[in-house]
């Protein structure tokens, strides 16, 4: 999706454990997209290194707090929430990202309903989102072909 996430948790630097900080680079193409997701365990803090990146969170009462940032800015997703960061410019982007976990975890929104193992059944897709068996096969496939 245009985006590059390199991390550096207690997995990659075990000396990280029981301390409760990690941090991530992410690296976007023109257009990229991390896509929606959360945090489980961690509030994740993005200082940009470069570029200007659209981002946001949606509350807990489906209010979305977004906000265009550029280098030099910072912007925090609280823990849990769902949120995402699209660098719409035209030149690649780049931000730091720390957390308050040693592993902060990360759960994709649309690969977790969608490409879910054993999969999610369909008629609760298709009961939530509000459309059709089709439409959520069609959907399925996209990601069984990622």
């Amino acid at each position: 999706m245009g985006a590059l996430v390199t991390g550096a948790n207690v997995q990659k630097i075990p000396g990280l454990n029981t301390l409760g900080v990690s941090l991530a680079r992410i690296d976007y193409a023109p257009g990229g997209l991390n896509p929606p997701h959360t945090h489980p365990r961690a509030t994740e803090l993005v200082f940009v290194l470069e570029g200007e990146l659209d981002v946001g969170f949606i509350t807990t009462a489906n209010v979305l707090i977004s906000k265009t940032i550029k280098q030099g800015d910072v912007f925090a997703f609280p823990k849990g929430l769902v949120h995402f960061q699209k660098n719409n410019g035209m030149v690649p982007a780049a931000v730091l990202s720390a957390f308050n976990s040693q592993l902060p975890g990360t759960q994709s929104i649309a690969a977790t309903l969608f490409a879910a193992m054993p999969p999610v059944p369909d008629n609760v897709l298709t009961k939530a989102f509000m459309v059709g068996t089709k439409e959520v096969q069609v959907i399925k496939s996209r990601f069984a072909r990622a």
